[in-house]
C-alpha cells in the first residue's frame, strides 16, 4: 500500500514529524513500512514561465529563439526546437543549473552560436505521462492553461502537485482495514497521538423528484456469497479528466488516471478501502441487477479484453440477460464507461472473500479489488465509501446525483464483544500496564468499553480474542519499553522423552563406533525400487504419489530407507572416498488399507558401509546399538530369499517375543553394481520404534561377582548349514541362570569331518552369585546343555 503524506493530512496531522522518524514509528507500532519515495526528488530548478516573445534562430529552419518570464524581474532566453509553443503560452523551464529524472543536468550553453539560458520541457522529461497531463501532447512540450498565470516562477513541482513524499506499507492479511488512507490515517494518529477526523460525506438532495426507483432494482440471490449490496445512480455525467490534485493522488498511489468516473472509484477505493464499481446504465438490460451464481459454461470478456469461461462456484453481478461484472474481481467489457457514457450506476458491495480469491484464481485475475476483497471487509463500510463517491461526483461536477439509495444487507452480523480482562493481559504481556492505559489505548482504536466489556469495531476483524487485544495494547505501549523481567509461570522445565533422549543416545554411540550421520529426503523415485531389486509383485512397491511432485526422482513417499543411503554411499565412491560408513535417523511411509487414510509413518535407523568393513563390522555395530539400549535375548537369523542382499550373507534381528526387529548384511552383487560398486558394500534397515519398545528402561545396580566362575569348553561337528547363533541360543537356554556367558572361540572345516561339516568351538562361563559352584554342580548343569543339543539338534560332543 503506496501512502501520500499529502492525502494523510486530509484526515490526521503529522507535520513537524521527519519521514524516517514517521517510518520508524509506524514500524513500531505494527504498520511495517517498506521503504518510501521523495516525489519530484530529482526535478530541481524547473519553474513555471511564461513565452513573452519568439524569433526564428538566425542558423536554423526549426529552431526559436524565446524570451522567457519565470519570475526573476528579467527576461530569460532559451532557445528550443519544440513546434508546438507560442507567444502567451505557459510552459515548463528548466534554469540553470536544473536536475531532471534519470539524472540528467540542464547548464547554460549556446546552440549553433544563440545562448540558451535552460530548456523548456516535455511531460516525458518530468516523468509523467498523458494520463497524468491528459491536455499535453507526447512529443511536444507542455503546455500549461491559463489557470496558471498566477504561477509564473513557481517550481514545476508544487504547480503540478507532484511534490509529496510516498510512503510504501506491508500490509499483513489480517489486517485488510489498512489498505487505505483512512486505514493508516488511523493507525498514524493512535501512534503519534494526533487527533484523527474523518469527515462524513454529504450528498446535497437534487430534489427534481427523480430517484433510483425510477431507474433500478436490485435482487440477491445467494446471500452466502453477498453479504451486502448498495448501489446509487448518477444521470447527466459528463465524463472528462480528472482535476489535477486528483489525478496526482492516484499517481502516487501508483494508480493510473483515466477519466472523472472511474477515477472517483479508484480514488474511494484506496480512500476507504472500498472497492467500487461503475456500469454503464444504458448497457444493463432490463433496469436490474442480480447477484447470483454464474452457470456452468457462461461466457464472460472482462475490461481486459479477456474471455473467460466460468462455472457455478463463481459469483457474478448480472443483468436480466448477461454477467456484467466478475463480483469482486474485475467488470465485465460490455457495460465499461466510455466517453458517450451519460448515466451510471455506482456499486459498492460485501463479498465473500474466499469465493473472490477463487474466482480470480480459477480465471488467472488478481486486481486491487480481489486483493481487498480476499482479506475480508468490513460491510458497514460500503454506505460511507458510496456516499463520498457521489460526493466526489458533485466536486467534480461531473454528473446529477440521484436521490435514494438501494441497500440489501441480508448478512449482517453482531458486533464482536470481548472482556477486559486486566491481569489476564499483563501476565500474558509480562508487564504491568494499569487498566487506564488499556482503556484510553482501545478507545483511540475506536473500541467501546463498558462495564469491563470490550465492543470490537466492525473494520477489525483481526480482534477475536484476548491476546488479539492484549497485543493491540502492547504495540501502542511500545515493545521497545518492556522491560526484561523473570519467567513467573511454573513447571516450564522442558526435556526430551524417553524415545528423544534414546535416539540422542544412540546417534552419539553411532558416532562414537566411527559412522557419519546423513540426511536425505523422504522423496525417491519409483524407479529406486529397481535398483535394490525390489521383486516387481513385491507389495512393499505399493507406496504415496505426490500429487504435486517437483520432478520424477522426487514423485514418491519412501517405504525403505535402504535407496536413499545407497544413493549416498555411491556418491562417496564417485567421489573417490575409499572407507565409509554412514547412519541416517529417518522416516518411511507405509500407505493405509484404505486410500483416504493417512500413512504409518515409520522412524527407521538405516546404516551402510564399504570399504575396510566385513559382515562382522556391521553386525558389532548393531550389537553396541541393541546393548545401548539393555536389550537381551535378540536372535540372527540367517535370510536367504530377500533379493536386496547376498543370499548367504544376510541375517534379521528377531527379538525374545519373537518380533522382527530388522534386517542386514552384505548386498547382492548386482545390486551393488547397480550402484556402481564393485566390491562389498553392507547394510542394514533396523525398525527404530521396535527397538525403542524392547528397550529396558531400568537400569540395575550389578556389583563384581564375589565368587569366581567354572568355564567348560564343547566342540560339535555340525551341517554346515546350521547357525552358531542357534547352537548358541540352545547352551544358553539349556544352562539357565548359572550361564554367565557363552562365547565361540573356534570354527574348523576340513577334509577328515566330511563334506558340508564345520566343527564348532564354545566356552561356557558358569557362575552363582552366593557361592563358589562345585565340581559337581558345574558338570550337572555341562550334562544338561549336553543333553539339550543332542536332543533339539542332534549333537554330541566330537571326538
Amino acid at each position: 500500500m503506496n501512502l501520500s503524506l499529502k492525502w494523510l493530512h486530509d484526515f490526521t496531522n503529522t507535520d513537524g514529524i521527519s519521514v524516517k522518524d514517521y517510518c520508524d514509528r509506524m514500524t513500531d507500532t505494527g504498520s511495517k513500512v517498506e521503504g518510501y519515495e521523495i516525489v519530484g526528488e530529482d526535478i530541481q530548478n524547473v519553474v513555471v514561465a511564461k513565452v513573452v516573445s519568439m524569433e526564428r534562430h538566425p542558423d536554423s529552419d526549426h529552431m526559436f529563439i524565446c524570451q522567457m518570464d519565470a519570475g526573476r524581474g528579467e527576461l530569460i532566453q532559451i532557445v528550443t526546437g519544440a513546434q508546438n509553443v507560442h507567444e502567451g503560452d505557459i510552459v515548463p523551464a528548466a534554469l540553470p543549473v536544473a536536475k531532471l529524472p534519470g539524472g540528467i543536468t540542464i547548464k547554460s550553453g549556446k546552440l549553433r552560436g544563440v545562448v540558451s539560458d535552460g530548456m523548456l520541457c516535455s511531460i516525458a522529461e518530468l516523468n509523467l505521462t498523458l494520463h497524468d497531463m491528459p491536455e499535453a501532447v507526447e512529443d511536444g512540450i507542455l503546455i500549461l492553461g491559463s489557470e496558471y498565470e498566477d504561477k509564473i516562477g513557481m517550481d514545476i513541482k508544487d504547480a503540478l502537485m507532484i511534490n509529496d513524499t510516498v510512503v510504501e506499507f506491508e500490509i499483513t492479511s489480517n489486517r485488510p482495514d489498512c489498505l487505505s488512507v483512512i486505514g493508516l490515517a488511523r493507525e498514524s494518529a493512535i501512534s503519534f497521538d494526533k487527533p484523527l477526523n474523518i469527515p462524513v460525506p454529504e450528498v446535497k438532495p437534487l430534489g427534481d423528484g427523480d430517484s433510483i426507483d425510477n431507474y433500478l432494482s436490485v435482487k440477491i440471490s445467494d446471500s452466502d456469497l453477498c453479504y451486502r449490496y448498495a448501489a446509487k445512480v448518477v444521470k447527466n455525467v459528463k465524463i472528462a479528466p480528472s482535476p489535477l490534485w486528483l489525478r496526482m493522488r492516484l499517481r502516487a498511489a501508483g494508480v493510473r488516471p483515466i477519466n472523472n468516473i472511474v477515477d472517483i472509484t479508484n480514488y474511494v477505493m484506496l480512500e476507504y478501502g472500498q472497492p467500487m464499481h461503475a456500469f454503464d446504465y444504458s448497457c444493463l438490460s432490463g433496469a436490474e441487477i442480480k447477484v447470483r451464481r454464474a452457470n456452468d459454461g457462461e461466457n464472460f470478456r472482462s475490461l481486459d479484453s479477456k474471455d473467460h469461461t466460468l462455472d457455478s462456484t463463481m459469483l457474478v453481478i448480472a443483468d436480466s440477460q448477461k454477467a456484467v461484472a466478475l463480483a469482486g474481481v474485475m467488470g465485465g467489457e460490455n457495460s465499461e464507461i466510455k466517453d458517450t457514457t451519460t448515466t451510471v450506476v455506482f456499486e459498492s458491495a460485501n463479498f465473500d472473500g474466499p469465493s473472490v480469491r477463487v474466482t480470480g484464481k480459477k480465471n488467472g485475475m488478481r486486481t486491487e479489488s480481489s486483493a481487498r476483497f480476499e482479506k475480508g471487509l468490513d460491510a458497514e463500510n460500503t454506505i460511507p465509501a458510496l456516499q463520498r463517491a457521489c460526493e466526489l461526483v458533485e466536486l467534480l461536477c461531473a454528473g446529477d446525483v440521484l436521490d435514494g439509495i438501494i441497500d440489501l444487507y441480508p448478512g449482517k452480523k453482531a458486533p464482536v464483544t470481548l472482556p477486559l480482562d486486566v491481569k489476564k493481559i499483563n501476565e500474558v504481556l509480562g508487564v504491568e500496564i494499569s487498566e487506564e492505559f488499556m482503556i484510553e489505548t482501545l478507545t483511540k482504536l475506536e473500541c467501546k468499553v463498558e462495564n469491563g466489556i470490550i465492543t470490537v469495531p466492525s473494520f477489525r476483524n483481526d480482534l477475536t480474542c484476548m491476546n488479539d487485544i492484549a497485543e493491540e495494547i502492547i504495540r501502542i505501549y511500545g515493545y521497545n519499553d518492556i522491560k526484561s523481567s523473570k519467567i513467573k509461570a511454573e513447571n516450564t522445565a522442558g526435556g526430551r522423552t524417553p524415545k528423544q533422549q534414546f535416539k540422542v543416545d544412540l546417534s552419539d554411540a553411532l558416532c562414537g563406533m566411527g559412522l557419519d550421520e546423513i540426511q536425505t529426503f523422504s522423496f525417491i523415485s519409483p524407479k529406486y525400487y529397481d535398483k535394490i531389486r525390489l521383486p516387481e509383485d513385491e507389495s512393499v512397491r505399493r507406496s504415496i504419489v505426490i500429487s504435486n511432485p517437483l520432478g520424477e526422482d522426487t514423485s514418491i513417499m519412501r517405504v525403505t530407507a535402504l535407496p536413499s543411503m545407497m544413493e549416498a554411499l555411491a556418491l562417496n565412491n564417485n567421489m573417490g572416498n575409499e572407507n565409509v560408513c554412514l547412519y541416517e535417523m529417518g522416516n518411511i511411509y507405509i500407505p493405509a488399507a484404505e486410500d483416504d487414510d493417512l500413512p504409518c509413518e515409520s522412524n527407521v535407523l538405516t546404516l551402510g558401509m564399504y570399504g575396510n568393513v566385513d559382515f562382522y563390522t556391521m553386525k558389532g555395530i548393531i550389537e553396541g546399538a541393541l546393548a545401548l539400549g539393555r536389550i537381551k535375548g535378540v536372535e540372527y537369523v540367517a535370510v536367504s530369499d530377500n533379493a536386496t542382499f547376498h543370499p548367504g550373507r544376510c541375517a534379521k534381528l528377531v527379538a525374545a517375543d519373537g518380533e522382527m526387529l530388522g534386517i542386514f548384511g552384505q548386498l547382492h552383487p548386482l545390486t551393488a553394481q547397480n550402484y556402481g560398486f564393485n566390491a562389498p558394500v553392507y547394510a542394514a534397515e533396523l525398525d527404530f520404534d521396535s527397538i525403542f519398545e524392547h528397550c529396558d528402561t531400568v537400569i540395575e545396580y550389578k556389583p563384581l561377582p564375589k565368587f569366581p566362575a567354572s568355564t567348560r569348553d564343547f566342540s560339535f561337528v555340525c551341517d554346515e548349514a546350521l547357525e552358531v547363533g542357534k547352537l548358541s541360543s540352545v547352551i544358553a537356554k539349556a544352562g539357565g541362570k548359572l550361564v554367565e556367558d557363552v562365547v565361540l572361540f573356534d570354527i574348523y572345516r576340513g577334509t577328515q569331518l566330511g563334506e558340508g561339516k564345520k566343527s564348532v568351538s564354545f566356552r561356557v562361563t558358569l557362575r552363582a552369585s552366593d557361592r563358589t559352584l562345585t565340581v559337581e554342580e558345574a558338570d550337572k548343569v555341562s550334562s544338561k546343555i549336553l543333553s539339550s543339543l543332542e536332543h533339539q539338534l542332534g549333537l554330541t560332543l566330537r571326538k
